[in-house]
């Protein structure tokens, strides 16, 4: 998973409590004077503060407050302290976007371990050190447990409810200047989350901060981030290179895929008794089995019982690091749509693929371009003036991206020169929609794709969400009306209409909105279930969080009323002729539950596998390339166990990986991407 996504389950938490009763920030506990002050920041600016200090008692605390695009956590935690032992009391309190915070860890005078969680509780004798890893709280959590790990001489530790954590130091830096100057050691620790997790400490091995996606840097040094992250993705990279060779096979002639059932992305429609011919990085034939010549010298892969499908797109993925890419390889998924991130990382990561030295997929990446503001996105090119949105447009295409991605905080009156500048450059539009427009208005400005399918909905809203529509209000308003929204009436029809007419893309990421909407408290979210058993307990667990909180006067029903509206309103857009592409804006393993959620919708297995192969390759440009299975193209391919055409959930049963005439086995791939099997 996103590194970014395992901080937040411990830095932010994300889970609400049963029998504890939720403590406003009024009553959370107060930094005093010498508390460690820590900035929670982006590349786009400031998104918070985090405290740490030792209270009178004896006890680390810690305090957080973060404000990340509407979504408020405030929370604190206090825990034992011994500078060997793991804590043997954990408390967290606070208020979240998805409830109450309240979690309790102790271990008994007969050396039992109890917890209660937002979202699971349990018990467990223990006789060795075992560190509780909360499931939310202050980033001061994080610090203690980044203590206790490197104070065991093995850097390994025993985690509550389950699972091991080891550090492997990664490498050391000056930063800072003067009396300022420091060395810092960024360490690796795994265990935790899909991927290597950096954490940076000082020279005497005390936690330092953390610098990524958002970053945790003490006041003082958040200057630093980009120094940090350099370092810690340089000492990353250098594993890549031998990893890739380990994992991908370049055949030395040939590759017939024989007796298979293949998709006809053009035609959506399944055939059957096929053969595929690859030679080199293209294919050279497909077509049914005893048409096709097979050479003599041709590498064999039988295909009873299986599906060859083109390689996959997640339309909309902000690849959040070298491991991730394995995450998405591993489900067949040869292309990405990168619409926002670090765009140096983004870069950095291009040129790496370049070279050999990092499997990634195809990624198609945008700009993120926002205005200043209390909710601008982390990651973002800031313009604070319409001339700065105009060189942001300009910069990234000097930068090579062919998209830019415009955000909720731009002034809207910036944006018909910034989408001119665009269109001028020949570059793609598309993003969320500023604040006080609807999203007709932005279409007709020159948006070419409407990001999000709550988006869409949005035209239906009322006044008061469009004029709060770039914070919560974008989340809080389709679910509170979306049910009660016609879609046969004249504002969506009209919205339909122009959407299909002009060809305007909808990259509807609907199991996003699944995991907002739809599950309670301790609920597997919809895309993760199939994963159980493969992930680490710590983020198995992230993932039963439930959806956001519901406002005064909403209930969870209300939300999953709007959310099956939602899905309707996807099917809809297909049947009149809408470009739908498959996005998750997820972690790297849910596009198959976007697919799902489209057949759920109504759509066939051919027509929503047609989002993730052909639609998004024709929105790129690159249908000439890749998209579909036919001879002259690009060998994407992917094949997997069953027949898709029936159950859709079958392409998750991934077997084999063919990236331009390359092999990967999908096994290979699922292990070096941190899963300990195949999917159910």
């Amino acid at each position: 998973m996103r590194s970014m996504k395992t901080l937040l389950t411990m830095s932010a938490a994300v889970f609400a409590a049963g029998a504890l009763a939720q403590v406003p920030k009024e009553q959370l506990a107060t930094p005093p004077a010498g508390a460690v002050h820590y900035i929670i920041s982006s590349p786009a600016g400031q998104h918070g503060e985090s405290w740490m200090w030792t209270g009178s008692d004896g006890k680390r605390m810690g305090r957080e407050s973060l404000l990340l695009r509407g979504q408020v956590w405030e929370t604190d935690s206090s825990e034992t302290d011994d500078p060997v032992n793991p804590p043997s009391a954990i408390t967290v309190r606070g208020v979240t976007p998805n409830g109450d915070a309240a979690e309790t860890f102790a271990i008994t005078r007969n050396g039992t371990a109890i917890w209660k969680s937002p979202v699971d509780a349990g018990s467990l004798k223990v006789t060795s050190p075992h560190f509780y890893y909360a499931q939310g709280g202050p980033m001061a959590l994080m610090a203690s447990f980044v203590h206790h790990i490197l104070a065991q001489p093995e850097k390994t530790l025993a985690l509550l409810p389950g699972g091991q954590a080891r550090a492997e130091k990664l490498t050391t830096i000056e930063i800072g200047e003067g009396e300022r100057r420091k060395t810092v050691v960024a360490w690796a620790i795994t265990g935790i989350s899909n991927a290597p997790l950096p954490i940076w400490t000082d020279a005497d091995g005390r936690f330092f901060g953390y610098a990524g996606f958002l970053s945790w840097l003490p006041e003082g040094y958040q200057g630093e981030q980009t120094k940090l992250e350099d370092a810690q993705t340089q000492a990353l990279a250098r594993r890549m290179p031998a990893l890739a060779a380990s994992l991908v096979t370049v055949p030395t002639g040939p590759v017939a895929f024989t007796h298979v059932r293949t998709y006809d992305a053009n035609n959506m429609a399944f055939l059957a008794d096929q053969t595929v011919l690859v030679s080199g990085s293209k294919i050279v034939a497909a077509g049914r089995t005893g048409t096709v010549k097979v050479p003599a010298d041709a590498q064999i892969i039988d295909g009873t019982g299986k599906t060859l499908v083109p390689g996959l797109w997640d339309a909309h993925m902000h690849l959040g690091g070298d491991y991730e890419a394995l995450q998405e390889l591993s489900l067949g998924v040869t292309s990405i749509r990168d619409p926002g991130n670090n765009d140096a990382l983004t870069i950095d990561r291009r040129e790496r693929a370049a070279k050999g030295e990092l499997l990634l997929p195809n990624v198609y990446a945008s700009s993120l371009i926002d205005g200043k503001g209390p909710n601008t996105a982390q990651m973002a090119n800031v313009a604070e003036t319409e001339e700065e949105g105009i060189m942001r447009v300009r910069e990234a295409k000097e930068k090579g991206f062919a998209s830019v991605k415009f955000y909720g905080s731009l002034d809207p009156a910036w944006l018909p020169a910034m989408i001119a500048q665009a269109h001028q450059l020949g570059m793609h539009v598309h993003g969320h929609i500023p604040q006080g427009m609807r999203p007709m208005q932005a279409i007709e400005l020159g948006y070419e794709e409407i990001t999000h399918i709550n988006w869409v909905m949005m035209q239906a809203m009322p006044d008061d969400v469009i004029a709060q529509s770039n914070g919560l209000a974008r989340i809080e308003g389709p679910g509170r009306y979306g049910k009660d929204v016609d879609l046969n009436g004249p504002v969506m029809s009209e919205m339909i209409h122009l959407m299909a007419q002009r060809r305007i893309a909808s990259d509807p990421t609907a199991v996003t909105f699944e995991g907002l909407y739809v599950p309670e408290r301790g609920q597997m979210a919809g895309a993760y279930a199939p994963f159980v058993g493969t992930l680490p307990i710590t983020i198995e667990r992230g993932f039963t969080a439930g959806g956001f909180a519901p406002p005064a006067g909403v209930t969870r029903a209300d939300y999953r009323k709007s959310f099956i509206n939602m899905l309707v309103l996807i099917r809809k857009m297909f049947d009149a002729g809408v470009p739908i592409v498959a996005g998750t804006d997820g972690s790297g393993i849910e596009l198959v539950r976007e697919l799902e959620l489209y057949v759920s919708a109504g759509l066939t297995p051919a027509q929503a596998l047609s989002t993730a192969t052909i639609q998004p390759a024709r929105l790129v440009g690159v249908d000439a390339q890749v998209g579909s299975i036919s001879a002259g193209k690009i060998a994407d391919l992917v094949l997997v166990e069953g027949d898709p055409g029936k159950d859709i959930g079958a392409l998750r049963q991934t077997r084999l990986v063919m990236m331009a005439g390359r092999l990967m086995d999908a096994d290979k791939l699922r292990a070096a991407a941190g899963f300990s099997g195949r999917p159910r």
